[in-house]
């Protein structure tokens, strides 16, 4: 069985969201697991004893095992990524030239169908297809993370 449907397989039944998976030349599987609450060490613990052994089980060989959560600038590798983080700040790099460029940051403002619309510019929006898309990632904010802890401070 192969490694990505084993993973795609046993993830959500743990309770997490398989968001990517990484495998080096040098055996290096890398698994990026995410949850609505956020990851804890603990759940990267778990996940990597029940790989381990389930590993061991389907004979998939390997030198390290890594459970990691997405981090702040999570990859968006779905389209129903893109739903689930509107309102958000995504950088994306498309296959083929929109209005003579590859590469765009905007806010996420709707899917519909199989199109992706950000506003990149105050009243531009950018439309276009998920099969156009090479790769995208949320982007940190960390100013508006910055405001919001200052306003959690205040008594």
């Amino acid at each position: 069985m192969k490694i990505n449907t084993i993973l795609e397989q046993t993830i959500p039944g743990l309770g997490y969201e398989l968001v990517d998976v990484e495998i080096t030349p040098a055996k290096l599987i890398r698994v990026f697991v995410d949850k609505p609450e956020g990851v804890t060490i603990e759940d990267c613990e778990n996940i990597s004893d029940h790989l381990s052994k389930l590993f061991l089980v389907e004979e998939i060989e390997y030198n390290r095992l890594e459970i990691s959560s997405p981090g702040v600038e999570r990859p968006l590798k779905k389209l129903e990524d893109f739903i689930r983080f509107n309102g958000q700040t995504a950088k994306v790099k498309l296959r083929e030239l929109v209005n003579g460029q590859k590469i765009y940051q905007g806010k996420i403002m709707e899917v519909v169908g199989d199109t992706i619309k950000l506003s990149i510019e105050k009243d531009e929006i950018l439309s276009f297809d998920f099969d156009n898309l090479v790769r995208a990632r949320l982007v940190y904010d960390y100013r508006a993370d910055l405001k919001s802890h200052k306003k959690s401070k205040k008594v």
